[in-house]
Formats: C-alpha cells, sequence, structure tokens
C-alpha cells in the first residue's frame, strides 16, 4: 500500500508536490485492494486474532446481553467461532418504562415526567439515547471486568441498539444508541446502525442475522431450519444445496407473551410455560388472530411492536367477546392460545421449506428456546422434522444474536458485506454499519 503524503515528508521535502491534479494522477498508485488491507496497515493488524464484542437488546425489552467471542478467520473451518465470555444486565426501570414507551406512537403521552425528564417525544428519544448508551457501557465494562480482559485486545463493540419504530413501508428504521458514548466509556470502537444501509438499497432492513446463521450453521449435508423465538419470531432457512438462504419475520413470539403475564400474573414471563399450559387454546379467537394481514403477506417481511402488542391484543379480545359472548375463558386460555399462535404460525411457514423425505432440522434459539410449553407444540406442529435448541449446535440459544452482532461488527470492519439480499429484499450486499472509532 502507497504510503500517505505526511507533514515531515514535507518538512523533509521542501518539493513535495501537493497539488489536486498531482494526487489525482497518483490515485492508481495507491492500490487499496481492499479495505481490509487498508485498516490493517492502519487502525488493525489483525482481524482475526482480535476480539470482539456483540450487544443485544430485543424487541421484549426483557434486558441487554453482551458476548466476547473471537473468530477464527475463513482458513478456521474448524472452529469458526469462539465464545469467550457472557454477560446479561436488566434495563434499569426508568430507562425501559421510557423504551416501552417510545416503541408506540405517542405513548410518551402516558409518561409522568420527573423534575429534569423531558416533556416531548422527541426529547425523550434523546435522553433515552443517552442513557441506553451509558446503560451499555456499563454492561460492556462489567462484561471485560468478569472476563478478566484487556479492552486493548477488543477490536469493536457490534451494538444493534433499540428499536422504537420499524417502518420498512416509509423506508426508515430508528435503533436508538449514542454510539459515541458506548466509545469514550469503554474505550472501543463502536459499530451500530445495521439496518440503514441496506435500506438504503431497498431491503427492509431486517432481518440480518441469517447471514451469521449461514456463516456459522449451514452444512450441504441437511436443510437446516434456525428459529430465533425473540419477541418477535423469525426464521432462517439454510437449504442442502446452493440454494439462496431465505430469512424472515412469521409473527409475534415473546412480546405478546411477556405482556399477558405481565398484566395477569407477579411475574415478568411465563417460565417454561407452565402457565400456558395450564390454559385451554381458545380455537375461535386462535383464527380470528392469524388472520392478522402480516401471516400471509409474502416475504420478505419483517414486523415488530407496530403491528403486535398488548393494546392490539386487547382490542382483538374485545371484537372477541362482542362476537362470541357466550364463550368463557380465563386468562390462561388467552396465554395458551398465545402460545398456540406463535408456534403455529413460525411452522406454518417452516413447512413449506421442509421435505418430509429430507434430512430436516430445526434449531430454535432466543428466549422463547426455555420455553418448553412453546417447544412441544412447535414439534408437533412439525411432525417431519426435529426440533432442538442451537445448543445442539454448539452455541447456547441465549446467546445467538448477541454473537451474530459482534460478527457484524467484524464483517464492516473487514468490508465485507453483511446483509442477503435475497433474505432482506435489497438490491445487493452492502457493508452495513456505520463505525465510532475510539
Amino acid at each position: 500500500m502507497t504510503k500517505p503524503v505526511s507533514i515531515d515528508d514535507i518538512q523533509n521535502n521542501p518539493d513535495t508536490d501537493l497539488s489536486l491534479d498531482s494526487r489525482l494522477d497518483n490515485i492508481d498508485d495507491l492500490n487499496y485492494a481492499t479495505l481490509t488491507d487498508a485498516l490493517e496497515q492502519t487502525v488493525f493488524e489483525n482481524f482475526d486474532d482480535g476480539l470482539y464484542i456483540g450487544m443485544m437488546s430485543g424487541t421484549s425489552l426483557d434486558g441487554m446481553d453482551a458476548v466476547l467471542c473471537q473468530f477464527g478467520g475463513e482458513e478456521n473451518t474448524q472452529q469458526p467461532m469462539r465464545l469467550l465470555a457472557t454477560h446479561s444486565q436488566e434495563f434499569p426501570p426508568r430507562l425501559r418504562e421510557v423504551l416501552l414507551a417510545l416503541c408506540q406512537p405517542n405513548g410518551v403521552q402516558e409518561l409522568v415526567p420527573a423534575e429534569g425528564e423531558p416533556n416531548s417525544e422527541l426529547d425523550w428519544f434523546g435522553w433515552a439515547s443517552k442513557e441506553y448508551a451509558e446503560f451499555a457501557s456499563e454492561v460492556v465494562n462489567n462484561l471485560l471486568q468478569q472476563s478478566n480482559t484487556d479492552l486493548e485486545l477488543v477490536l469493536a463493540i457490534g451494538c444493534h441498539g433499540q428499536t422504537v419504530r420499524h417502518r420498512p413501508q416509509l423506508g426508515f428504521s430508528l435503533q436508538l444508541v449514542d454510539a459515541n458514548i458506548i466509545a469514550e466509556r469503554t474505550g472501543i470502537s463502536v459499530v451500530s446502525d445495521f439496518r440503514r444501509r441496506d435500506m438504503a438499497v431497498g431491503g427492509q432492513g431486517a432481518p440480518l442475522v441469517p447471514a451469521f446463521h449461514q456463516a456459522l450453521f449451514a452444512t450441504p449435508d441437511s436443510t437446516r431450519v434456525l428459529l430465533n423465538l425473540g419477541g418477535i419470531a423469525n426464521i432462517t432457512v439454510l437449504p442442502a444445496n446452493d440454494s439462496p438462504v431465505i430469512g424472515y419475520d412469521t409473527g409475534p413470539a415473546n412480546l405478546l407473551l411477556d405482556a399477558w403475564t405481565a398484566l395477569h400474573t407477579d411475574k415478568d414471563y411465563d417460565a417454561g410455560g407452565t402457565w400456558a399450559q395450564s390454559g385451554q387454546v381458545i380455537e375461535p379467537l386462535l383464527n380470528q388472530l392469524i388472520e392478522h394481514p402480516f401471516f400471509v403477506r409474502t416475504y420478505p417481511k419483517s414486523t415488530g411492536r407496530e403491528d403486535f402488542n398488548l393494546a392490539w391484543l386487547q382490542d382483538e379480545l374485545q371484537k372477541f367477546d362482542q362476537a362470541s359472548a357466550h364463550i368463557r375463558y380465563s386468562s390462561a386460555d388467552v396465554q395458551a392460545t398465545l402460545t398456540e399462535l406463535t408456534a403455529m404460525s413460525a411452522s406454518m411457514q417452516i413447512n413449506m421449506f421442509i421435505n418430509a423425505h429430507e434430512d430436516s432440522s430445526v434449531y430454535v434459539c432466543g428466549g422463547g428456546a426455555l420455553n418448553d410449553y412453546l417447544m412441544t407444540r412447535l414439534q408437533a406442529h412439525l411432525p417431519h422434522c426435529t426440533v432442538e435448541t442451537t445448543a445442539s449446535l454448539g452455541l447456547n440459544p441465549a446467546w445467538v444474536e448477541a454473537v451474530a452482532f459482534a460478527w457484524l461488527a467484524r464483517q464492516t470492519l473487514i468490508g465485507e458485506t453483511g446483509n442477503l439480499p435475497a433474505v432482506t429484499g435489497a438490491s445487493k450486499g452492502v457493508v452495513l454499519g456505520q463505525v465510532c472509532f475510539a
């Protein structure tokens, strides 16, 4: 790589030609073959030897996960990724309350500002961006401290931020985080804003994790389906042949299950699905809920709290009560119905790609993988394949998405694409994310 002209060059050689024409004439001599080559000789020495941190706080807003990992590079196919340390923290209550409010249009109107707090939606957005970043910095520093890791060994943090509005039909998606604060508080460069570059080339900006699924889990021997059960459920289909990877959101998951549980019990979530299992599925209500237009929309598609939320569920229950006043049900029956909605809507999509005569498996990750009843219902709807968690593939289901954003951060630094056009609907593969150097 040709060395750029420096101050020393000018001082030692007063005849140095710095004119624009001269620089343009010599631009072919720079030979910046790849972004990797340029960065390796300036900022970093090696992208494979360094460590990466991935961070994720999903739609369910149950906490922030952080992982420390190392990627083996293309030459190391035996161990492409090593998970070195993990850490998870619950959100500070006020921050979580504000984030939930921001996820709903005009939701901050329900907030009662304390002294010194904002009183408008845009001000709350700025407040939460800062507070989210301060909290994320605390999570990173705790991860480093607990794992006794020197921050100088970490090349970058991949932080997705908190999605508060996802409107692909309008061409935008808003992830709330101030990467500048994280870089300053941790001393580590931060990659964020992953979705919008994909959207700039016509994509949905989601889901982004399928590219990582392909890199880590694809095999030529069998078709594998990765099912992520976070707040929203999404699938990645990894065909056994050379067909393109398919991935998209299938509908609600923990988002509705957690909201209904918190409304009717003293729990934040239905541990193991025991509460749902105590109820009975309300078939007419299930049939009504599955009529939501998202379920019949063709992929690529993505969704979030804008489509599925507690207010939507309560409206649907009111319609159901008016049309079926003779049907009696309990809150546990609704939980059972919501669990069945998640299992059925995901399985309907998965079955489209499963051949009963081929070796196929479904691997579940996300918080829903810990819901035993939901896993049982998935297996019931997927009789032609085995349903297990990603632990069978060597990665604990709780950490898959956080690891994915560590991988995406590395893709950004080495100048490699992070999206899959066949998944998001983008016109081409692009390098995702913005880098905030420490």
